[in-house]
This record gives C-alpha cells, structure tokens and sequence, in this order.
C-alpha cells in the first residue's frame, strides 16, 4: 500500500502530539501504544489517569512516551476552563458551567488543541460523530475560507486485482446529507486539498453525476454543474470535470470518448459525491464488493486537525487515522508558515 506507506513515513519523519480521550475502550489504548512504538505521533491520552492506568495494565499495555492527562487534576484545567468561557461566553456559559464542561475528556481534548497544546485529536471509538464533530466545530472552529465542516475516506486500492492503483479521495460520505451547489463546491475544493496533504500528487476532481457533460437534463445535474463552475472561478488552476459518470471519471479511454475535453482524462484521485446517500453508498461498495480499504471518516474544513472514526473501527482503523491527524497537522503548520 504505497499511498498508505508515504503517510506513516511522512508521520514518522515529523511526529505530532495527538490527543485520544477514550483510552478507556481497549482498541483506542492498543492503537495508541502501536502509534507511539512505531513513532508516528507522541500520543497524549485524556481521562481518569488511574482508570486508564488499571486498564492499560489488565491489557499489558506499555503507557511509557505517552502523556495521561486528567482533566480532574491537572494544572492546565484553570487555562482550559478559561478558554472554553471566553470561547463561549457569547453563547451564555458561565464560568461554573466552563469549568464543569471542560472536565468532559472530549471537551479538554479539543482545547488542548485549541491552545496549542496538542496538534490535533482523535475520537469516534465511542462518542457518536454527532458529538465529535459539533464539539469540534465549537472548539477548533473553521479554516479560514471555510463554511463547512464535511467529511472524507481515503480509500487504498493497493490489491493485485485493482485496476486502479493507490490512494483515492470520496467525499462526502459521512456528514452533509443534501448540500446545495456552494456547499458542493466548498466540499471540492477540500477535499482536493486532502488529497493534496495526503496522496502525495496534483488532485484531479471528478463531480460526480449520473449525466456526463449535459447528457442528461435535471436539477440534480445543474446542482453538480453549477458546483463545478464555482470552484473553477475559485480555484481556476484545479483539474476539474462538470458533471461526470464514475467510468468516465475513472476510465481513460471512456472519458475520450465522452467528455474529450476533460481535464482529469479519466484518471480523478478525488471523487465528489451529489449528495451523502450515493457517497455512503460509494464508498461501502468500494470497500465491501471492490476490496478497498477505508480509512476515515476523516473531517475537513476544521481551523485545526480533528477527526472521526466509526465506531466499529479496528486498532489498526485507528492507528492509520492517528497517522493521518499527524499529516494534517504538518501540511497545517507549514500552511501557516507559508502566509506568515
């Protein structure tokens, strides 16, 4: 799995603090040694420290080079407390009700990255996505230029029977059910940076449609089309096709012969879905029937590194988005040294 090799040697050669705070679930607490042995983040586990403790030990779990923090008893509660009052005192939180919201080890997590403490943070083992993503938008906030937190998978087709071989971007396929044109296009223009951070190459977007270049006439379709043209007028150096069936998004030959003025020339490596439905769909029957790995949710569009995972993920599920949150913090940092 090249594309997947290049981000643990991306992560290793620059490791980041990460943030987990649901130690307490055995996968999190394996994938956090793994993360930590194998030197891919400098893992920093939020929770009742002699909980975690206990339950590192039950496990034989090596907790030596990571950092417990309980946000019962630390000296960074006061800080983040205050954090989180000036954060949201607009929104009518007390400081009383600060402090016992900063207690929550989601909450700490996402403050210690918001303060600088951490570079990014890892849940989803055991909250919903529902709560990981509106604690995260709270939090972090947004990136600047960005209205909207949406979500991808990275999927690796690495397998001796894929056609295609590597990485691969499908967005959205796990948060925003119906967007309209401009949060269409907003999802684009992410997840062609995503792909940019994480794949390594030049993002080549396919906005996917059951038309081609106006073969089939519906609002579904000007929907797509009218995405396309905003994120060409935006990023006009973008590699990007209108509205594009998936074979002539993926296959160079049927794309010469449909779309012979396509930018991408059937070789996309980001896949915008119209809508969550056919990503959901999408991405599960890459993985289930075409034997892709998936790796995410992943989220975008956050001012700060902050992702997801499914709960029925694996340790290694976890581990490769704890490699993943490290990228994103690098390509972050380097962006803010960039415009400084």
């Amino acid at each position: 799995m090249k594309a997947l090799n290049n981000i643990l040697e991306k992560a290793r050669r620059d490791p980041r603090r990460v943030v987990l705070c649901e130690g307490m679930d055995e996968r999190v607490l394996r994938a956090a040694a793994k993360a930590s042995e194998e030197g891919i983040a400098r893992i920093v586990l939020v929770g009742n420290r002699s909980a975690l403790q206990t339950a590192a030990e039950a496990l034989a779990v090596d907790l030596a080079g990571m950092e417990l923090i309980d946000p019962q008893d630390t000296e960074l509660a006061e800080s983040m407390t205050e954090s989180l009052f000036l954060l949201r005192q607009h929104k009518g939180m007390t400081r009383e009700q600060a402090k016992e919201a900063a207690r929550d080890p989601l909450c700490f997590a996402n403050l210690l990255v918001r303060e600088g403490y951490a570079d990014g943070t890892v849940a989803g083992a055991v909250h919903t996505t529902a709560d990981v993503v509106r604690m995260a938008i709270q939090t972090l906030g947004m990136a600047p230029g960005c209205r909207l937190v949406s979500s991808f998978f990275l999927m690796m087709l690495c397998k001796p029977f894929h056609n295609l071989k590597g990485g691969m971007i499908f967005s959205d396929c796990g948060l925003v059910i119906a967007p309209d044109a401009d949060q269409l296009a907003g999802i684009a223009m992410a997840a062609a940076d995503s792909a940019a951070a994480l794949l390594g190459e030049a993002p080549r977007v396919a906005m996917l449609s059951f038309s081609t270049s106006g073969s089939a006439n519906h609002q579904n379709v000007d929907k797509v089309v009218a995405a396309a043209r905003k994120v060409k007028e935006t990023r006009p150096e973008l590699a990007i096709d209108e509205d594009v069936q998936l074979d002539a998004a993926i296959v160079a030959e049927i794309a010469e012969r449909k779309l012979p003025d396509s930018k991408v020339k059937g070789n996309a490596n980001v896949l915008i879905f119209p809508d969550l439905e056919a990503g959901n769909i999408g991405y599960k029957l890459a993985e289930r029937i075409g034997g892709a790995e998936a790796i995410g949710p992943l989220l975008q569009g956050l001012a700060k590194p902050a992702n997801d995972l499914s709960r029925g993920c694996s340790v290694d599920d976890i581990y490769h988005v704890i490699a993943v949150t490290t990228v994103q913090a690098q390509v972050a940092d380097a962006r803010q040294s960039a415009s400084t």
